[in-house]
Protein backbone atom coordinates (compact mmCIF):
# COMPACT_ATOMS: atom_id res chain seq x y z
CA UNK A 1 0.00 0.00 0.00
CA UNK A 2 1.73 3.18 -0.90
CA UNK A 3 2.49 6.13 1.42
CA UNK A 4 -1.01 8.13 -0.12
CA UNK A 5 -3.17 5.44 0.44
CA UNK A 6 -1.98 5.20 3.53
CA UNK A 7 -2.72 8.31 4.20
CA UNK A 8 -6.02 8.74 2.74
CA UNK A 9 -7.06 5.72 4.75
CA UNK A 10 -6.46 7.40 7.84
CA UNK A 11 -7.84 10.58 6.98
CA UNK A 12 -10.74 8.85 5.82
CA UNK A 13 -11.22 7.19 9.18
CA UNK A 14 -10.43 9.78 11.12
CA UNK A 15 -9.34 8.36 13.91
CA UNK A 16 -5.59 6.54 15.25
CA UNK A 17 -6.24 4.41 18.21
CA UNK A 18 -3.32 4.62 20.33
CA UNK A 19 -2.68 0.64 21.61
CA UNK A 20 -1.21 -0.35 25.11
CA UNK A 21 -1.66 -3.59 26.84
CA UNK A 22 0.69 -5.40 29.26
CA UNK A 23 0.66 -8.90 26.86
CA UNK A 24 1.22 -9.70 23.06
CA UNK A 25 -2.59 -12.01 24.09
CA UNK A 26 -4.27 -8.48 25.73
CA UNK A 27 -2.91 -6.59 22.47
CA UNK A 28 -4.67 -8.80 20.37
CA UNK A 29 -7.57 -8.97 21.59
CA UNK A 30 -7.73 -5.36 22.06
CA UNK A 31 -7.12 -4.94 18.10
CA UNK A 32 -9.77 -7.15 17.44
CA UNK A 33 -12.31 -4.88 19.30
CA UNK A 34 -10.98 -1.68 18.17
CA UNK A 35 -11.84 -3.40 14.46
CA UNK A 36 -14.81 -5.01 15.50
CA UNK A 37 -15.77 -1.58 16.06
CA UNK A 38 -15.65 -0.62 12.55
CA UNK A 39 -12.07 1.24 12.81
CA UNK A 40 -9.39 -0.58 10.95
CA UNK A 41 -6.12 1.73 12.05
CA UNK A 42 -4.03 1.26 15.34
CA UNK A 43 -1.23 2.41 16.64
CA UNK A 44 1.17 -0.57 18.81
CA UNK A 45 3.13 1.47 20.85
CA UNK A 46 6.48 -0.10 21.76
CA UNK A 47 5.92 -0.27 25.48
CA UNK A 48 4.05 -3.20 24.61
CA UNK A 49 5.86 -6.24 25.72
CA UNK A 50 6.55 -8.43 22.44
CA UNK A 51 4.92 -5.04 20.08
CA UNK A 52 7.02 -6.45 17.08
CA UNK A 53 5.36 -10.02 17.12
CA UNK A 54 2.12 -7.98 17.62
CA UNK A 55 2.68 -6.26 14.59
CA UNK A 56 3.64 -9.69 12.68
CA UNK A 57 0.81 -11.22 14.03
CA UNK A 58 -2.08 -9.09 13.25
CA UNK A 59 -0.10 -8.41 10.14
CA UNK A 60 -0.42 -12.06 8.87
CA UNK A 61 -4.00 -12.43 10.69
CA UNK A 62 -5.34 -9.55 8.83
CA UNK A 63 -4.14 -10.01 5.61
CA UNK A 64 -3.95 -6.38 4.72
CA UNK A 65 -7.37 -5.25 6.48
CA UNK A 66 -6.17 -3.30 9.20
CA UNK A 67 -3.48 -0.60 9.20
CA UNK A 68 -1.02 -1.27 11.71
CA UNK A 69 1.17 1.70 12.76
CA UNK A 70 3.97 1.27 15.13
CA UNK A 71 4.30 3.50 18.28
CA UNK A 72 5.97 5.43 20.37
CA UNK A 73 9.20 4.95 18.01
CA UNK A 74 12.71 6.92 19.09
CA UNK A 75 14.95 6.30 16.64
CA UNK A 76 15.54 4.77 13.31
CA UNK A 77 16.63 1.38 13.98
CA UNK A 78 13.03 1.09 15.48
CA UNK A 79 11.70 2.37 12.77
CA UNK A 80 13.18 -0.44 10.49
CA UNK A 81 12.67 -3.07 12.81
CA UNK A 82 8.86 -2.59 12.75
CA UNK A 83 8.63 -1.69 9.16
CA UNK A 84 10.18 -5.50 8.25
CA UNK A 85 7.46 -6.12 11.30
CA UNK A 86 5.17 -5.05 8.96
CA UNK A 87 4.11 -1.46 10.69
CA UNK A 88 2.57 0.69 7.82
CA UNK A 89 3.16 3.79 9.22
CA UNK A 90 5.40 5.03 12.01
CA UNK A 91 4.23 7.39 15.13
CA UNK A 92 6.45 8.96 17.21
CA UNK A 93 6.12 11.24 20.52
CA UNK A 94 9.17 13.39 19.90
CA UNK A 95 10.97 14.63 16.45
CA UNK A 96 14.28 12.94 15.25
CA UNK A 97 15.18 13.80 11.79
CA UNK A 98 16.77 10.27 11.43
CA UNK A 99 13.83 8.25 11.90
CA UNK A 100 12.23 10.40 9.34
CA UNK A 101 14.65 10.10 6.52
CA UNK A 102 14.64 6.28 7.70
CA UNK A 103 10.91 5.94 6.79
CA UNK A 104 11.06 8.34 3.57
CA UNK A 105 13.92 5.88 2.62
CA UNK A 106 10.85 2.56 3.20
CA UNK A 107 8.05 4.91 1.46
CA UNK A 108 6.36 4.43 4.66
CA UNK A 109 4.21 7.44 6.02
CA UNK A 110 5.92 8.90 9.84
CA UNK A 111 4.22 10.81 12.04
CA UNK A 112 6.79 12.68 14.23
CA UNK A 113 5.63 13.95 17.45
CA UNK A 114 6.11 18.07 18.17
CA UNK A 115 4.56 20.70 20.34
CA UNK A 116 6.03 24.15 19.80
CA UNK A 117 5.40 26.17 16.30
CA UNK A 118 8.79 25.66 15.53
CA UNK A 119 9.08 22.44 16.17
CA UNK A 120 5.97 21.52 14.06
CA UNK A 121 7.21 23.49 10.92
CA UNK A 122 10.94 21.76 11.77
CA UNK A 123 9.16 17.88 11.54
CA UNK A 124 7.13 19.64 8.27
CA UNK A 125 10.15 20.43 6.76
CA UNK A 126 12.00 17.71 7.27
CA UNK A 127 9.31 15.32 5.42
CA UNK A 128 6.68 14.64 8.20
CA UNK A 129 3.42 13.20 6.70
CA UNK A 130 1.58 14.47 9.61
CA UNK A 131 2.94 16.45 12.82
CA UNK A 132 1.58 14.62 15.60
CA UNK A 133 0.98 17.55 18.43
CA UNK A 134 1.57 15.98 22.15
CA UNK A 135 0.95 16.23 24.70
CA UNK A 136 -2.00 18.47 23.06
CA UNK A 137 -4.05 18.62 26.35
CA UNK A 138 -1.21 20.58 28.28
CA UNK A 139 -1.21 23.25 26.49
CA UNK A 140 -4.74 23.97 26.15
CA UNK A 141 -6.00 20.74 23.87
CA UNK A 142 -8.05 21.88 20.75
CA UNK A 143 -7.80 25.51 21.43
CA UNK A 144 -4.60 25.29 21.05
CA UNK A 145 -4.82 22.83 18.10
CA UNK A 146 -6.48 25.81 16.30
CA UNK A 147 -3.79 28.44 17.45
CA UNK A 148 -1.28 26.61 15.69
CA UNK A 149 -3.34 25.55 12.54
CA UNK A 150 -3.74 29.77 12.18
CA UNK A 151 -0.59 30.73 10.83
CA UNK A 152 0.10 26.78 9.63
CA UNK A 153 -2.88 25.62 7.66
CA UNK A 154 -0.99 23.63 5.45
CA UNK A 155 0.53 21.60 7.99
CA UNK A 156 -1.91 18.41 8.63
CA UNK A 157 -2.16 18.07 12.71
CA UNK A 158 -3.28 14.95 14.89
CA UNK A 159 -3.59 15.92 18.55
CA UNK A 160 -2.80 13.35 20.50
CA UNK A 161 -3.27 13.90 24.35
CA UNK A 162 -6.71 14.69 26.12
CA UNK A 163 -9.05 13.28 22.94
CA UNK A 164 -12.14 12.00 24.37
CA UNK A 165 -16.03 11.60 23.39
CA UNK A 166 -16.46 14.62 25.29
CA UNK A 167 -13.26 16.96 23.22
CA UNK A 168 -13.36 14.73 20.09
CA UNK A 169 -15.98 17.05 18.15
CA UNK A 170 -14.35 20.40 19.15
CA UNK A 171 -10.52 18.94 17.88
CA UNK A 172 -12.64 18.35 14.22
CA UNK A 173 -13.20 21.39 14.44
CA UNK A 174 -9.88 22.73 15.04
CA UNK A 175 -9.21 21.58 12.14
CA UNK A 176 -7.83 17.90 13.18
CA UNK A 177 -6.46 15.83 10.33
CA UNK A 178 -7.62 12.74 12.51
CA UNK A 179 -7.66 11.75 16.56
CA UNK A 180 -5.07 9.57 18.38
CA UNK A 181 -7.37 9.00 20.86
CA UNK A 182 -5.63 6.97 24.10
CA UNK A 183 -6.92 5.46 27.46
CA UNK A 184 -10.36 6.93 26.69
CA UNK A 185 -11.33 4.20 24.01
CA UNK A 186 -8.76 1.63 25.03
CA UNK A 187 -9.71 0.70 27.92
CA UNK A 188 -7.31 -2.09 29.66
CA UNK A 189 -9.91 -2.59 32.26
CA UNK A 190 -12.63 -3.88 30.50
CA UNK A 191 -10.56 -6.26 28.71
CA UNK A 192 -8.88 -7.34 32.04
CA UNK A 193 -12.21 -8.19 33.34
CA UNK A 194 -13.46 -10.18 30.12
CA UNK A 195 -15.26 -7.07 28.33
CA UNK A 196 -13.57 -5.87 25.05
CA UNK A 197 -16.63 -5.43 23.86
CA UNK A 198 -16.68 -2.23 25.67
CA UNK A 199 -13.89 -0.88 23.38
CA UNK A 200 -15.93 -2.02 20.52
CA UNK A 201 -19.03 0.41 21.47
CA UNK A 202 -16.45 3.18 22.27
CA UNK A 203 -14.88 2.64 18.59
CA UNK A 204 -18.70 3.16 17.13
CA UNK A 205 -19.13 6.00 19.34
CA UNK A 206 -15.73 7.83 17.91
CA UNK A 207 -17.05 6.84 14.73
CA UNK A 208 -20.60 8.15 15.30
CA UNK A 209 -18.69 11.80 16.07
CA UNK A 210 -16.53 11.44 13.21
CA UNK A 211 -19.34 11.30 10.39
CA UNK A 212 -22.02 13.91 12.48
CA UNK A 213 -19.02 16.56 12.28
CA UNK A 214 -18.59 15.88 8.60
CA UNK A 215 -22.10 15.98 7.88
CA UNK A 216 -22.16 19.43 9.42
CA UNK A 217 -18.84 20.58 7.58
CA UNK A 218 -20.70 19.64 4.80
CA UNK A 219 -23.21 21.70 5.33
Amino acid sequence: MSRETVMQQMKEIGLVPVLRASSVQEAITIANAIADGGVPVLEITMTVPGAIQVMEKLAEQAGGKLLIGAGTVLDPETARACILAGAQFIVSPALNVKTIEMCRRYSVPIIPGALTPTEVVTAWQAGADVVKVFPCSAMGGASYLKALKAPLPQVELIPTGGVSLATAATFLEAGAFALGVGGDLVDNKAVAQGHPEVITENAKKYLAIVKEFRAKAKG
